[in-house]
């Protein structure tokens, strides 16, 4: 069982999400990880789900991977069915709902949802179970959360600008990353969702930003 174990691929993870001035930021490290072993330092830990949402995921892959794809079927659907996107607080709650279906053989995942609509920007936390929190400031989550949390504690200022959150963000994984040896990777994503719909910041601009 143990062997079994330590072959399952893992994000180990730190992402974070902030709420800002007309904005969310989400930012995650990108190292995967197979028991000891470094099985990737690219992996995509943030998702874009709709046009003005993204998620993060810490936890096993595969299970984040199938939930993606039932996730996005859904929103779909929803758009489908009702001629608009769905709103962000709706769309978590979907997710709460298909997370607390399976409470018995729970999908091994933490997750954040990110998005923007016409009430403003949001994000929600959610354990495995399909528990839902709607988060005022911030969140992280995965096995670096704690010096993350550490430094949004410390520099989160209620009235920032996406600007300051990005910076922020690329801070708080950077702390992660020092100390927690799940979290790694060649660089970090960070992507803002805003009333114009999701963006990822470049890389060389984060580069800059983190030295």
């Amino acid at each position: 069982m143990e062997e079994m174990h330590t072959k399952k691929l893992k994000t180990g993870t730190t992402t974070v999400g902030v709420v800002c001035r007309n904005a969310v930021v989400l930012g995650a490290d990108k190292k995967a990880t197979m028991g000891y072993l470094v099985a990737s330092k690219n992996t995509q830990k943030i998702i874009q789900i709709e046009d003005h949402i993204g998620m993060t995921i810490a936890g096993a892959v595969g299970d984040a991977q199938a939930l993606q794809r039932y996730i996005q079927a859904e929103l779909r659907l929803y758009m489908f069915n009702e001629g608009r996107k769905i709103p962000v607080t709706a769309a978590a709650n979907l997710v709460s709902n298909i997370l607390y279906s399976r409470r018995f053989y729970p999908y091994m995942v933490q997750l954040l949802i990110g998005g923007h609509d016409e009430k403003g920007p949001h994000v929600f936390s959610f354990d495995p179970t399909g528990s839902i929190q709607e988060e005022d400031e911030y969140f992280s989550t995965g096995s670096g959360s704690v010096m993350a949390l550490g430094v949004l504690e410390d520099k989160y200022k209620k009235d920032m600008d996406a600007d300051e959150a990005k910076k922020l963000v690329i801070r708080a994984i950077r702390a992660a990353r020092e100390r927690d040896i799940a979290t790694g990777g060649r660089t970090i994503d960070v992507i803002i969702i805003d009333s114009k719909g999701y963006h990822k910041v470049p890389e060389e601009e984060i580069e800059k930003i983190a030295k």
